[in-house]
């Protein structure tokens, strides 16, 4: 696994990936905010062509924005990123994609789970994202990423507004399509 902005404390055993984030980390571009980050914590590897990839989060979020979940990343102006975010002090599934400009579409997580699957599905330039307590069953997006074939793909974690908080990743997989 390589990084881009490695996280300040991280290990890795048997199949889970264990991290701290670093205070004032985020990946954002423009929409809204009027703000540009491109620090928050991303563990990949490259993937080229069609492929899915999952991941299950257990996290300890406690301050505005703590999130954590799954990237998919061609450069900084064109990337996805979805998993669990707290906001106004409760989880929601979260999905972010950028082409220049960030959106956002979130989905309330009622009662907040103590671990949610997230998957990605990659079709052409097209992202499809699923999240579910046992199996990412639950549509929460679609939408265009790239017709790039050759991306970066893997975990990703932030805390833009806290000190940091810490996030286990169980099971990350990237399969061919």
């Amino acid at each position: 696994m390589h990084w881009l902005n490695e996280p300040p404390a991280w290990s890795e055993e048997d199949g889970v990936l264990r991290l701290t984030t670093a205070s004032g980390t985020d990946f954002w571009r423009t929409t809204h905010y009027g703000f540009v980050r491109d620090d928050g914590h991303f563990g990949h590897r490259p993937v080229s062509g069609d492929f899915t990839a999952r991941v299950r989060i257990e996290g300890a979020y406690r301050d505005q924005y703590d999130q954590a979940g799954l990237m998919v990343r061609l450069d900084a102006e064109t990337w996805m990123k979805c998993g669990i975010e707290f906001v106004d002090g409760r989880q929601w599934a979260s999905a972010v994609i950028t082409r220049g400009l960030s959106d956002w579409s979130v989905a309330p997580l009622d009662p907040a789970p103590a671990q949610l699957w997230v998957e990605v599905r990659r079709t052409a330039e097209a992202v499809e994202v699923a999240y579910g307590a046992d199996v990412p069953d639950r549509l929460l997006r679609l939408g265009a990423l790239t017709t790039e074939r050759d991306l970066q793909v893997g975990v990703m974690a932030a805390s833009p507004e806290g000190g940091g908080f810490e996030v286990a990743l169980h099971d990350f997989a990237v399969e061919p399509r």
